[in-house]
């Protein structure tokens, strides 16, 4: 099964758009776990467990277990969610973006190393830089299209040629560079709309969506301006909002609560 037949079993089956972003943090771990070898794994997985009905897909952050040296962690935490929770997508969080026989290897790292079904991408080098990830005809990727940091401005609203660098990536990823049906954009929550024009330059294409949460982004006005004429279309992540709701002994519960929440609001804008 592609990662795109993943996300739309998960939208129809979970009734969900809501993304957990997994950014393990370990300064701001539960109490209990403070110390422990395996914390990090340990508080992915309660997450996961915590919210794997809820979602329509997990996005593991590779440079906050990168950080600490817990790429292994990252591994079995991917084998975890793909054991116990084998229809929800993971999607990794690279933003890799470089020459072609690097991004190969980059590939590789994604696809074969970590499993994940997913990556995010940096377009800047071009489409030889997003090829090799292509290769893998049922993998996904997401390219960085308006991102919903302020320092966005400085290079993705220059205007080239009539139109905006943004709106040249979203029109590059719904047509020539989709090569395999898998190519998908990131437009953040907090630029509205920007998202409403991305969506109508590419309204087929799966947008992830981050943002809302502990950024501010206005969930119903994403929802508004990005969903598309199904009422789909868009993974909606949350991160920290949800997955450091408590650090006491009820976090678990809390991460439940904050992203049933979270998926009820994303709904209800929907409907």
């Amino acid at each position: 099964m592609t990662f795109t037949d993943m996300l739309k079993e998960r939208w129809q089956n979970a009734d969900s758009l809501l993304c957990v972003g997994l950014d393990p943090n370990p300064a701001r771990f539960p109490h209990e776990l403070v110390g422990r070898e395996t914390a990090i794994y340990d508080f992915c997985t309660g997450i996961v467990d915590a919210t794997a009905d809820l979602v329509c897909a997990f996005k593991p952050q590779i440079a906050y277990f990168a950080s600490c040296g817990a790429e292994d962690q990252l591994k079995a935490i991917i084998d975890y969610i793909h054991k116990n929770y084998p229809k929800v997508p993971v999607i990794l969080d690279a933003k890799r973006g470089d020459i072609g026989s690097t991004a190969e290897h980059y590939a590789m790292e994604a696809f074969d190393r970590f499993e994940a079904d997913c990556v995010t991408l940096s377009p800047f080098m071009g489409f030889d830089t997003i090829k090799p990830y292509m290769a893998y005809a049922d993998k996904g990727a997401f390219i960085l299209c308006r991102t919903s940091n302020p320092g966005g401005d400085d290079i993705q609203m220059l205007t080239v040629e009539g139109e905006r660098i943004y709106e040249r990536l979203a029109r590059f990823a719904a047509t020539d560079w989709n090569v395999n049906g898998q190519l998908g954009l990131v437009v953040g929550a907090t630029y509205p709309a920007e998202l409403a024009n991305v969506r109508r330059i590419a309204p087929e294409t799966t947008l992830l969506v981050p943002g809302i949460g502990a950024q501010g982004g206005d969930i119903e006005a994403c929802v508004k301006a990005g969903i598309t004429a199904d009422g789909t279309g868009m993974v909606i992540n949350s991160g920290r909002a949800i997955i450091y709701a408590s650090r006491d002994t009820d976090w678990k519960e809390a991460a439940r609560q904050s992203a049933i929440a979270t998926r009820d609001a994303i709904n209800a804008a929907r409907r």
